[in-house]
């Protein structure tokens, strides 16, 4: 999805802000406008919490009744220096890039797209849609070792699973009780969606160097004791071996974890980079029509950049 709205600079980065032990820190979103009819719930970056390990952006969106609308119409717009994960619960969507991907992607099938140096793409609703649209976008914060590589598109169709009594988990990216999604990524990162049945309760095994969040997709749960809504972001710190979860009805929820992430950057857009001056050069790239390539078949114009700020683009990190 493009971040479109957003216009103001946003340091991401550092360990300086990551606690070294457990903590539940509850995250508001915010509801913001998106493509149309769509109207999503910002998790990341959120008020004194930007990220989680490489996870820089988290929108959650749905269930929204589609039947009679044509559901999300994002149109073609660039990318640089991250992967985009589309993960849905319910609905289709139709992606499309400059590579020349066209794929539909299904509830619980990973699509995954590396931006590297540069990319562009559109996400909609195909014409003949489900009724309900329901899912989450995320974005993973490339390394500086491999933002530059070349773009990709993957779909996986087939994920693994672990499961205990009552809980059904997916693994997205990244590993989970041995069970490896096969998912390209590039730091030490996790990401699994989790079904539990009302009345389910488990404990997930956890890697004590990585900082966890979890995200409630649907039904009412408890994370650590505290109880969870649907669209609601509970961060975790770090320190933990085991994360113990109930569900008091039945209900999903998106674990996103990794190691801190302790390179400087700066996010505007649709841009992760390094300095001001190279997401001002990805901005002009895209306005004139260079380096990010034609999104071909999707019907409409691709996504103007915004004005960049007045105050200049700065990266910090935990140092700075």
């Amino acid at each position: 999805m493009s971040e479109s709205e957003q216009t103001a600079p946003v340091v991401r980065g550092g360990r300086d802000r990551v606690p070294g032990r457990p903590v539940r820190e509850l995250l508001a979103p915010r509801e913001t406008a998106l493509g149309g009819s769509t109207v999503v719930r910002r998790l990341l970056p959120n008020l004194g919490r930007r990220m989680v390990g490489a996870w820089c952006f988290v929108d959650h969106y749905g269930p929204d009744d589609i039947a009679d609308e044509p559901g999300m119409q994002v149109p073609p717009h660039p990318h640089t220096g991250l992967q985009t994960v589309s993960w849905l619960h319910e609905g289709e969507v139709l992606h499309r890039d400059s590579l020349g991907s066209l794929q539909t992607v299904r509830p619980r099938e990973l699509g995954l797209m590396t931006a590297g140096r540069a990319i562009s793409h559109s996400e909609e609703s195909p014409r003949e849609h489900a009724r309900l649209l329901h899912g989450a976008q995320l974005w993973v914060a490339l390394p500086d070792a491999h933002r530059h590589t070349d773009p990709a598109f993957e779909h996986h169709a087939d994920l693994p699973a672990v499961t205990t009594a009552g809980l059904h988990g997916t693994v997205i990216l990244g590993s989970l009780d041995g069970a490896r999604s096969p998912g390209t990524v590039h730091t030490p990162l996790v990401g699994v969606d989790l079904t539990l049945r009302e009345g389910a309760a488990a404990r997930l095994p956890l890697e004590p160097d990585f900082e966890y969040a979890v995200l409630t997709m649907s039904g009412l749960t408890e994370v650590d004791g505290v109880r969870m809504e649907p669209g609601s972001m509970l961060y975790l710190g770090s320190g933990r071996r085991e994360l113990p979860l109930r569900a008091l009805a039945d209900g999903s929820l998106l674990l996103l974890g990794g190691e801190p992430f302790e390179e400087k950057l700066v996010m505007w857009w649709n841009f992760v980079g390094r300095t001001g001056e190279e997401i001002t050069r990805a901005r002009e790239d895209w306005m004139s029509g260079t380096r990010f390539g034609t999104v071909r078949g999707y019907e409409g114009a691709p996504v103007p950049a915004p004005q960049l700020p007045v105050t200049p683009l700065k990266a910090r990190g935990r140092l700075g």
